[in-house]
């Protein structure tokens, strides 16, 4: 997950939802510059996204429920930027722009999100020069259970089923 968070970190702001596939890394040996050095799963950018996928909309989670994942996808990790609002102080705080992270795993059903917040100008003028660069994670357990579902459905779709 951390590395589709540095990779759409990267992107900067204002960008379409991402997805990623989680493959296996023994699938990839021969594609890797430094296969000693390889993780058990490889992340492999998706990036024929149609464009009209709007981040936090229905259209998105109709999407990302659809794709049929083939058996050999470990899991799949979906980005994208949405419009968060912090109760956790109880106070009604306007929304902030904000990118959320939810991954899905399988056969094990292991899933995570996570939020980072978009720093505000004030934010940035108090950090100092390289605030922009430092990652701020929130998450844990049943945040945003509908894109879970909708991930953890499409890895569950056969795809030689589909057609």
């Amino acid at each position: 997950m951390l590395e589709a968070v540095d990779f759409v970190h990267a992107e900067g702001w204002d960008a379409a939802p991402t997805l990623f596939a989680l493959v296996p890394t023994h699938l990839l040996i021969d594609q890797l510059d430094d296969p000693d050095d390889a993780a058990p799963l490889t992340l492999v950018l998706q990036d024929n996204l149609p464009d009209n996928l709007e981040p936090g909309s229905e259209a998105l989670v109709d999407y990302v429920s659809r794709v049929a994942w083939p058996q050999q996808i470990a899991g799949c990790v979906l980005a994208q930027e949405i419009r968060f609002r912090d109760t956790a102080d109880g106070k009604h705080a306007a929304p902030r722009p904000a990118r959320l992270f939810s991954g899905v795993l399988r056969p094990e059903g292991v899933d995570l999100t996570l939020l980072q917040l978009r720093p505000t100008e004030e934010e940035l003028a108090e950090a100092g020069p390289f605030a922009e660069d430092e990652v701020q994670l929130r998450g844990g357990p049943e945040v945003a259970p509908g894109v879970i579902a909708a991930l953890r459905y499409g890895l569950e779709q056969d795809p030689d089923e589909l057609f």
